[in-house]
């Protein structure tokens, strides 16, 4: 297989015999059929993609990618550039909501700085990769050039290597980076084709006058690039980010490993609307957490035509919405893996109609 251009190359299909097998063992367990709804579907999916017919979901990697944004110098944030940096050692200080959530889960935890405004240098337990120390301001130039597109891909890939060195049964992402909602809109507004107002939302809290002034800008920055945005990678690296081109590429890496992943909220689900284009191939090995708060991330879900697990009115980011689901993907295998059959609980099965 080859390396270069690592991201195109398929994802092997989840095994079609252990879907079939883990398919038949739902409709022998002492229950209706179905009577777990998507639990089932969700054991039945884990199966296939770790072939085997009970799965396992012990081992859990969550990465934190954080990266500054040029887009901010047009006053699109309510927080300043500061805060991606003073994030980072709230996430390796065990202080985040993604840090309670991975030690409650027994998870890994990686943060990886992508390039942000100030230094974290000093930050002994985040991963530090910086590719610049922002983004070009997507307003009037490309986000990132070619080689920076690549080398934010590759910094994903090497997150799941490390995942897989931890024998990880699933990745989970997340990201922090001041002004990455605009990123991600305006991602998405080119790759689905929904106007920026329809999907532009506050972010981390822009008052109504603050929105208005985002979908201005974001609209402005994509009509001054229209002609360059004619394809998702394209898109991804004019008006993306670090962090939101590492998790495309950790979403890629993940399932051409044949590891499942959990899709986060708004932002995150810009990463994997790219991937999904970039890379059909991994669809099937995606799991979309829940419906963000984040107005607009709805339409694009259902655009998508994926259908989230849970909807809490969450709109953190961090990969929280990802973790606080795993408890629910660990139950539907549980429920599947050590269920009595009806043959052996001595249950009678349904009369044949």
């Amino acid at each position: 297989m080859s390396t270069q251009n690592w991201w195109v190359n398929p994802a092997v299909p989840p095994s079609a015999a252990m879907e079939l097998a883990a398919t038949e063992r739902q409709g022998q367990l002492t229950k209706p059929p179905g009577a777990l709804g998507r639990l089932e579907h969700i054991a039945i999916a884990l199966a296939a993609i770790q072939g085997q017919l009970k799965p396992q979901l012990e081992q859990i990697f969550i990465a934190v990618f954080a990266g500054d944004h040029g887009i901010v110098e047009e006053g699109i944030s309510a927080f300043p550039q500061a805060v991606t940096v003073e994030m980072q050692r709230n996430f390796i200080n065990g202080g985040a909501a993604i840090s309670v959530l991975a030690k409650e889960l027994g998870a890994s935890l990686e943060v990886v700085n992508t390039g942000t405004h100030a230094d974290p240098a000093d930050l002994p337990g985040v991963v530090h990769a910086p590719i610049a120390q922002q983004t070009a301001n997507f307003l009037l130039h490309a986000a990132m050039d070619e080689a920076q597109w690549q080398q934010a891909l590759t910094l994903g890939q090497d997150s799941v290597a490390r995942a897989l060195e931890h024998k990880a049964q699933l990745y989970i992402g997340g990201e922090m980076g001041i002004g990455n909602t605009s990123a991600a809109t305006a991602m998405l507004a080119a790759l689905t084709g929904y106007s920026v107002a329809d999907i532009t939302g506050p972010g981390t809290g822009l008052n109504q006058q603050g929105v208005l002034h985002k979908v201005k800008i974001l609209q402005q920055a994509l009509d001054n690039h229209r002609a360059a945005l004619n394809s998702a990678q394209a898109i991804s690296r004019v008006v993306g980010g670090f962090e939101i081109t590492a998790l495309t590429g950790a979403y890629i890496a993940a399932a051409q490993a044949g590891m499942a992943v959990i899709v986060d909220g708004f932002i995150c689900t810009a990463a994997a609307a790219a991937a999904l284009q970039i890379n059909p191939s991994i669809r099937p090995y995606l799991f979309f957490s829940h419906c963000s708060a984040e107005p607009g991330h709805r339409r694009v879900i259902q655009h998508l035509e994926v259908e989230p697990i849970v909807d809490l009115n969450l709109r953190l980011g961090e990969g929280s919405g990802a973790a606080t689901v795993v408890p629910l993907l660990r139950l539907a295998c549980a429920l599947h893996n050590n269920m009595a059959t009806f043959a052996e609980a001595a249950v009678s099965e349904k009369l044949e109609e």
